[in-house]
């Protein structure tokens, strides 16, 4: 009998306030810094100013869902009168949110405008603990919790955060050669990694409605796409399927960004050099912390023509994979870039211990000043 994996044994509650707030605000800084680092890959030509705006805006919503976790989670270990979780990170593989807390994030957004009908307002919750501390003398926790869940279901009714699934959209960038070319981006949190995950596809249109407009494809594409947004699957088998399944959509380049994962000295256990890096360079305030930044990158190479039905024909991507010692069969993939976001303390000690397996990761290091250098 094969012996079952429990694969909570990964995940850990941070059940003390204080921990809670320092592990907020140490990813408040990381978010801080990406956009920077996409504009640094911007100037260096790995991404397009096109694609450093997507990729801003995903980033600008990871930014706010960590902040409305950072007020449910604000009174964490506290005595607030009522039972209360504490937020579950992923401690051996992300460093992040485990996918139930964006799943139940997700939930909580469509009954939000229903609990702040039924919360008082945040101005008659400052003056009752006001009266408490004043006349009573005393801290007023479940106030303060009243007020943090208040804050939360504000922030889930703004809107605009990282969902668990965030719906493909498409962005018309031209036409070639009599065809509608367009962007076509999505994202999800990636139930496997627990890590924010990034598509983009340029493709080629040549229906006769363009995609965003076609009431036929346009739902067809999007449910497809979003069923197949899971890391365990090569960039080569979406790309051919989706390929397959949409005759006049030709797929010619399809990259996948994974934001993620963070490690922290203090948060997760990680195993490898980058663990000796973390404890030497531990001290400073906000110098505990790398985050890896992966791209894979698909190219279509040519097209062939594929017979389908009596007469007619259909393109086929064939795209192009990694040549080098068999990798690409591997991979599905032409290239995969690596990165690790840093900083300045973690690689100096990177730095000076040159662990195997560093030499080919692009190092983006950030000073004190929030200054962003890259390193090869």
């Amino acid at each position: 009998m094969s012996e079952e994996i429990d694969l909570t044994q990964d995940h850990a509650g941070i059940t003390d306030d204080l921990a809670a707030r320092r592990y907020f605000a140490k990813f408040e800084r990381i978010t801080g810094h990406l956009g920077r680092v996409a504009a640094e890959m911007e100037a260096e030509r790995v991404f397009s100013k096109t694609d450093v705006s997507i990729i801003s805006d995903y980033v600008a919503r990871i930014a706010r869902t960590f902040r409305a976790l950072s007020h449910k989670y604000l009174l964490t270990g506290r005595d607030t009168g009522q039972f209360f979780g504490s937020l579950t990170i992923d401690k051996i593989e992300s460093g992040f949110p485990v996918f139930a807390e964006v799943i139940k994030m997700a939930n909580d957004a469509q009954q939000a405008e229903r609990h702040l009908k039924g919360m008082r307002s945040a101005s008659e919750l400052k003056d009752e603990m006001i009266r408490e501390i004043v006349g009573q003398l005393q801290i007023p926790t479940k106030l303060q919790f009243a007020m943090s869940q208040r804050l939360y279901y504000e922030a889930l009714a703004r809107g605009k955060l990282f969902w668990p699934t965030n719906d493909p959209e498409t962005l018309w960038t031209g036409n070639k050669d009599d065809r509608r070319t367009y962007l076509v981006h999505w994202a999800v949190y990636d139930t496997q990694q627990n890590v924010p995950t990034l598509y983009l596809m340029d493709l080629e249109d040549t229906g006769e409605t363009g995609l965003p407009k076609d009431a036929r494809r346009w739902p067809a594409v999007q449910a497809h796409l979003s069923a197949q947004a899971t890391g365990g699957l090569k960039l080569l088998t979406i790309a051919q399927g989706f390929d397959r399944d949409f005759d006049d959509l030709h797929p010619k380049r399809l990259r996948r960004i994974h934001l993620g994962p963070m490690y922290s000295h203090t948060f997760t256990r990680q195993s490898g050099p980058i663990r000796g890096v973390l404890e030497e360079a531990q001290g400073a305030p906000g110098e505990d912390w790398a985050l890896a930044w992966t791209v894979e990158d698909l190219h279509s190479e040519r097209v062939e023509m594929e017979k389908k039905g009596w007469f007619g024909q259909v393109e086929r991507e064939i795209f192009k994979l990694d040549p080098f010692a068999g990798r690409g069969a591997e991979t599905g993939a032409t290239s995969i870039s690596r990165s690790l976001i840093l900083p300045q303390k973690p690689f100096q000690v990177l730095e000076e211990k040159r662990p195997a397996g560093f030499e080919t990761v692009r190092k983006f290091v950030v000073s004190p000043a929030g200054r962003v250098v890259s390193y090869r």
